[in-house]
C-alpha cells in the first residue's frame, strides 16, 4: 500500500462504497455511542454516553456531510443501533448508507452463523434501526465451525436475505495484512490469503472492512507485494474488485493524546485492555506532532484522519465520536490540509512511534490494529473446540 496524493481540498472527493454509491470519504463508526458492553466475557463497548447527546451527534455528522454510518448488533448489545435508528427517523432514508456487522453475538445459538441466529440478528438489527433493509451486512469473522460445517448454511441464509431485499450487499471483515501461512483457527487476525480468497469466492462481498490506523505496520512503499501471499488487504481488495472501509483510524482514541498513563477505563470498555506501557509510549511519540500541529486532541485527531485518508486512498474511513463537538471538529478539520512536507513529517513521527512500541514489546511487527488490545474484533467471537 503506497501513499496517495496529499489531501488539500476543503471538500474531499467522494469515494465508492458499492457499485453506484459514492460516499463522503469520512464515515461514522457507531461503536462508541453504544456505551459499555460485554460479550462472551470480554469488554466490547465504550464509556457511557448520554443517549440524547449521541443522537444529536449523529444528526450533526449528517449535517457535516457524512453519508456512511457503521454499526453492529454487538455495539452496546443493540443500543448503538437503536440510537442510530432515532437519527434515521429524522432524515430521508435514501440520504444514508447503513452498514452493520453480524457474527460477534450468537445468543443461545451453538454458532453465530447458524441460519436461525443469522436471520434473527438481521431482523432484530432492522427493527432496532427502524429500516426495511441494510445497505451492507458485514460478516464479523471467518470461522464457520469445524470443517466449515456452517458455511453452506450461512451462505444460503444470506442469499435468502438478499433475495428478500433485507440486505442489499454483503461485506467481510479482515486484517490489513493477510498471513502467508495456515490460518489459526478462529482468529480473524491470522487469516491466510488462500483462506480469505476462498471465502470471498463463496460470499461475493462488495466491501471489505479492516482495522487501520497510524499504529498499523504498513508494507514497504517501494513496490507491490512480492506475491499474493504477502499482499496487504488493500491490494487484495483492488485485485478482486472489492471496495474497503477502515475502522479504528484513531487507534481507539490513543492517537488523540487524551488518554494519559493514569487514565482509568470502566467495565465493558474495550480500552480497559490498553496497558500503561502503551499509553506512556504513545504520549512520548505524539510530542513531535503536538509541537508542529497543536496540542489538543482535535489537532491530533485531524492529523491521524488525514494520514489514514492519504494512506488508504480508496477507502471509506470510519471515525467514532461521543459528542456533537467532536463530530464537528473531525469534519471541519479537513478545511485545513496537510502539505507534502507536513505529510513527510507525520509519516516519520508515526514510524518512530511504531518502532518504540515494538521496542518495548507492546507491538507485533505486521499487527493490524492497536497493540496489546484483543479488541472486539478478536474477543467477541470464541470458536468452538475442534
Amino acid at each position: 500500500m503506497r501513499a496517495s496524493p496529499v489531501v488539500t481540498a476543503s471538500h474531499l472527493p467522494r469515494r465508492r462504497l458499492v457499485a453506484g454509491w459514492d460516499e463522503h470519504p469520512l464515515g461514522v463508526g457507531c461503536r462508541p455511542i453504544g456505551g459499555p458492553a460485554t460479550n462472551l466475557g470480554h469488554a466490547v463497548g465504550w464509556a457511557p454516553v448520554d443517549d440524547d447527546c449521541a443522537v444529536d451527534a449523529l444528526l450533526r455528522a449528517r449535517e457535516e456531510g457524512a453519508t456512511v454510518f457503521d454499526t453492529a448488533d454487538v455495539y452496546g448489545l443493540g443500543n448503538s443501533q437503536r440510537l442510530l435508528g432515532r437519527m434515521l427517523a429524522q432524515v430521508p432514508r435514501e440520504s444514508i448508507s447503513i452498514t452493520s456487522t453480524v457474527g460477534a453475538f450468537r445468543g443461545t445459538s451453538i454458532h453465530a452463523y447458524r441460519s436461525l441466529n443469522l436471520h434473527g440478528q438481521v431482523e432484530q438489527s432492522l427493527e432496532n434501526l427502524g429500516v426495511e433493509s441494510l445497505d451492507v451486512l458485514t460478516l464479523h469473522h471467518t470461522d464457520f465451525g469445524p470443517r466449515d460445517q456452517y458455511l453452506q448454511e450461512a451462505r444460503e441464509t444470506l442469499e435468502a436475505l438478499r433475495s428478500l431485499g433485507r440486505v442489499k450487499a454483503l461485506g467481510m471483515r479482515a486484517p490489513n495484512r493477510l498471513a502467508a501461512g495456515a490460518e489459526t483457527s478462529g482468529d480473524r487476525h491470522q487469516v491466510s490469503a488462500a483462506r480469505f480468497a476462498f471465502l470471498v469466492q463463496q460470499f461475493d462481498p462488495k466491501v471489505i472492512t479492516t482495522p487501520f490506523s497510524p499504529l498499523s505496520q504498513p508494507l514497504p512503499e517501494h513496490g507491490p507485494a512480492d506475491s499474493e501471499e504477502d499482499e496487504d488487504i488493500f491490494g487484495f481488495a483492488r485485485r478482486h474488485g472489492v471496495t474497503t472501509m477502515i475502522t479504528e483510524p484513531l487507534g481507539l482514541g490513543l492517537l488523540t493524546g487524551k488518554h494519559l498513563p493514569g487514565t482509568a477505563f470502566g467495565p465493558g470498555d474495550v480500552r480497559s485492555r490498553i496497558t500503561v506501557l502503551v499509553l506512556e509510549a504513545v504520549q512520548r511519540g505524539l510530542q513531535p506532532l503536538r509541537d508542529r500541529f497543536g496540542s489538543t486532541p482535535h489537532d491530533l485527531a485531524r492529523v491521524a484522519l488525514h494520514y489514514c485518508l492519504m494512506r488508504c486512498p480508496d477507502s471509506i474511513v470510519l471515525a467514532g465520536f461521543t459528542s456533537s463537538h467532536q463530530v464537528a471538529v473531525n469534519y471541519q478539520g479537513f478545511r485545513t490540509g496537510l502539505s507534502a512536507q507536513d505529510y513527510e513529517f507525520v509519516d516519520a513521527a508515526y514510524a518512530a512511534l511504531r518502532a518504540e512500541l515494538v521496542e518495548v514489546g507492546q507491538f507485533r511487527s505486521g499487527a493490524a490494529s492497536v497493540p496489546c488490545i484483543p479488541g472486539p474484533d478478536r474477543s467477541a467471537h470464541v470458536p468452538e473446540k475442534r
